[in-house]
């Protein structure tokens, strides 16, 4: 029997293991798809490891610092949540095993934190050396495509090599000379029909949209954003007029809409030929940008308004004022276009070095659209990544076999209880390779034991053949299998950061009201005389 700290922290561990488990068979290009259903009822259908996070709702205390440490990776690379998770997860699997060896719970949890602390610098001291090559040009779209192989196949697995392409295509159009890449410069729009091979990439910008007035095409235009709707200046105070006869009425409009046709005359007179708006357009403005052949675009959003300004270089106006040369933007051509059945605004450029590039992506279900999103964002996420650090590592478990080998070396030569702990986080970096061969139906003991075979004959780079029907083995950097090095060191990090907090808790506290039955409220007059 465990006494009650005992007891907490095997609870602890177990909760862990059980998140850990669910996304664990997700993990790999043939991972099982995971069916979601959030509080809001929205049904999710993905392998995406911070996608499932995200829409669960983890109760657990000692589960939560696993979520939050795998979206503490998704902030810092944007991919390798599944392996964060996964590698905590059997990390406090094998302490568990060490706890239960015979010390009491605080010993045994402060020589396996010890030795995990350990054992995490040494890992990130040996990984730069497992490094086996770096990308050389990230403006050539081939190679680029090739480095992001890995992350995409993850998740669209089939669709890597088409998918790739596009998002090499649209990462490579838009990186700036200084070399600082933004995530929210691609754009995605999605739209249902045809099927993803129909999906491609438009420098500029789509949006779901029809245009508002007769005016459809404009070849350089010269845009106007307004904040405001599109529409007469509106009093702030009531007035009353009073109207004695039919005159008086006509000439009462008339006025009305001889200022509406100055305003948008002197629009027109700007230079401009587009005018994109952020709110209603009245009837009456509506025909006089016909009239001018103005064309009219209509976007809710505040963030697209936004977006749109950076694209074109406009400034967002808040009256309807004619725009300055500096104020208005820029485009090579607007038209309205047809993709499938759904009618689209294109703002595009000619030039491949505009602000912002978007990815139209096409596919039968919005599910299936989602989930190419989630693989485009991983894809772009992994451009990021190696435009801040272009060392890469061999993917299909080398990586981790290799730091196994070396770390159960390493830990043969420590002294002191701390070596088991060390030893069986290097058995932890098996989880990686055991999970992908699980998960292609391949017997796992099988591949680790033949992946340490060629590991000790110094072959660093092979990792686990995923396309083979055998527990078969081969040479990650031929096959183009990569992971980045950054993602790599800080989910090895941040794993063992996850781990090791968990096992310093010993009691989970829980400030809310005890249960039971309520105290008797007693006689409220208790002290008075019962004879008065």
């Amino acid at each position: 029997h465990y006494s009650g700290l005992e007891e907490a922290v095997y609870r602890n561990i177990q909760a862990c293991k059980e998140l850990a488990q669910t996304t664990r068979t997700a993990y790999g290009p043939n991972g099982m798809n995971k069916m979601v259903i959030n509080h809001l009822e929205k049904l999710f259908v993905t392998n995406d490891a911070a996608t499932i996070l995200r829409e669960l709702e983890v109760q657990h205390p000692a589960a939560k610092m696993l979520v939050m440490a795998s979206h503490m990776q998704e902030q810092e690379v944007g991919d390798g949540t599944n392996f964060v998770l996964v590698f905590a997860g059997v990390l406090l699997e094998l302490a568990e095993d060490l706890l239960r060896m015979g010390l009491s719970v605080s010993e045994a949890s402060y020589i396996v934190i010890e030795g995990y602390e350990k054992a995490c610098r040494k890992a990130l001291e040996i990984l730069p050396d497992l490094v086996c090559c770096s990308a050389k040009n990230l403006r050539d779209v081939e190679e680029v495509a090739s480095l992001l192989h890995t992350s995409v196949m993850s998740k669209q697995y089939g669709n890597e090599h088409f998918l790739a392409k596009l998002i090499a295509q649209a990462c490579v159009s838009i990186l700036p000379d200084s070399g600082h890449f933004n995530v929210d410069n691609i754009r995605v729009c999605k739209i249902v029909g045809a099927g993803i091979s129909a999906s491609s990439v438009l420098h500029g910008m789509v949006f779901k949209k029809e245009t508002e007035g007769d005016v459809t095409s404009v070849k350089d235009a010269k845009i106007a954003v307004y904040s405001c709707p599109f529409d007469g200046m509106i009093t702030e105070t009531k007035g009353t007029v009073l109207i004695k006869n039919a005159e008086e009425l006509m000439n009462f409009s008339k006025g009305e809409e001889n200022l509406m046709d100055i305003q948008v005359k002197a629009i027109a007179d700007s230079g401009a030929n587009v005018v994109v708006t952020g709110g209603k357009v009245a009837d009456m403005a509506l025909h006089y940008a016909n009239k001018y052949s103005l064309m009219l675009v209509r976007l809710n959003s505040k963030w697209d308004l936004r977006r749109l300004c950076k694209t074109v270089g406009a400034t967002a106006l808040p009256r309807l004022t004619p725009p300055t040369p500096e104020e208005m933007g820029h485009c090579d051509s607007v038209y309205l276009s047809e993709v499938g059945d759904t009618q689209v605004v294109v703002f595009k450029h000619e030039k491949e070095d505009g602000a912002i590039s978007t990815i139209l992506i096409r596919g039968s279900t919005d599910n299936l659209m989602d989930d190419i999103e989630r693989a485009v964002d991983d894809g772009v996420n992994t451009f990021k990544v190696l435009t801040r650090d272009k060392r890469l590592v061999p993917g299909g478990g080398a990586t981790e076999i290799e730091l196994a080998k070396q770390i159960t070396s390493y830990g043969e030569t420590c002294p002191g209880l701390d070596q088991y702990a060390i030893k069986k986080f290097a058995e932890a970096f098996e989880a990686i390779p055991r999970a992908l061969a699980e998960n292609s139906g391949v017997k796992a003991n099988e591949v680790i034991s033949k992946l340490y075979a060629v590991h000790q004959e110094g072959n660093k780079n092979v990792g686990f053949d995923i396309e083979a029907e055998t527990a078969a083995v081969k040479d990650m950097l031929e096959a183009g299998v990569l992971d980045t090095y950054l993602g790599k060191s800080w989910g090895i990090k941040l794993a063992t950061n996850a781990a090791v907090t968990v096992l310093r808790v010993d009691q989970i506290i829980m400030a809310k009201p005890a249960g039971g039955p309520k105290p008797p409220s007693g006689k409220k007059d208790w002290d008075e005389d019962q004879n008065d």
